[in-house]
């Protein structure tokens, strides 16, 4: 069966998602958390049954490397699929991108420059990317930005008050979370209609919390 994964790399964690190809059902959804204190890769097929739940010594996945390892070899040798494709969350675009975009050596070192930018996420978002790029270098990657939702900002809320030459260097208002604002803007219409195309304000609360003003499903 041919596939899609997506990946969504954290500081301590790895979260993934299979998805068919003809109807873009989940078939596997899973992560990997606890690196380098108590690994434990748990997964759970379509009909939510569990496929795996194993722990690890922490000496054994020490790393966000390492653990994209395991769970790479558990997905390949326990589910047969046919990957055509992966989708990964990135936390920053910079300045360059504001939607999604195919990955190759270029792009990667494009991102690379942004990691000032995002210190805690850049890095870990890019691990697997730099890892699929050297095994296989034939499958299609695409990175979406968390930044890409908040681009089309006026000057006055996208910049800061400080001297232009900074704006030029890359010093700007991005706005974070912007996959998830982007997910509720599009659901709006179908739970919300009566308020979906006004203003709204909406709250990401998570261990990175943040708000994100709409005005007719965009971000402002």
């Amino acid at each position: 069966m041919d596939t899609i994964l997506v990946v969504n790399a954290g500081s301590s964690s790895l979260k993934f998602q299979v998805f068919g190809v003809s109807d873009l059902t989940c078939l596997v959804k899973g992560q990997m958390d606890g690196v380098g204190v108590r690994p434990r890769l748990r997964a759970e097929g379509a009909d939510k049954a569990t496929l795996i739940d194993e722990t690890y010594p922490q000496e054994t996945i020490a790393d966000l490397p390492s653990a994209i390892r395991t769970a790479g070899t558990w997905l390949r040798e326990t589910q047969n699929f046919n990957l055509i494709a992966v989708g990964h969350r990135v936390v920053h675009g910079g300045p360059d991108y504001d939607r999604p975009v195919l990955i190759d050596q270029e792009v990667l070192a494009r991102l690379e420059r942004y990691v000032a930018l995002a210190p805690l996420h850049q890095p870990n978002n890019l691990a697997p990317i730099r890892s699929l790029l050297t095994s296989r270098p034939d499958l299609p990657q695409v990175a979406c930005f968390d930044t890409a939702f908040h681009r089309g900002h006026s000057a006055v809320a996208d910049h800061y008050a400080l001297p232009s030459r900074f704006y030029a260097e890359g010093v700007r208002r991005y706005g974070f979370h912007g996959l998830s604002y982007e997910y509720i803007a599009k659901r709006l219409h179908q739970f919300a209609p009566q308020i979906a195309d006004g203003r709204i304000v909406v709250a990401h609360l998570s261990r990175g919390a943040s708000m994100c003003a709409l005005a007719g499903c965009r971000s402002i």
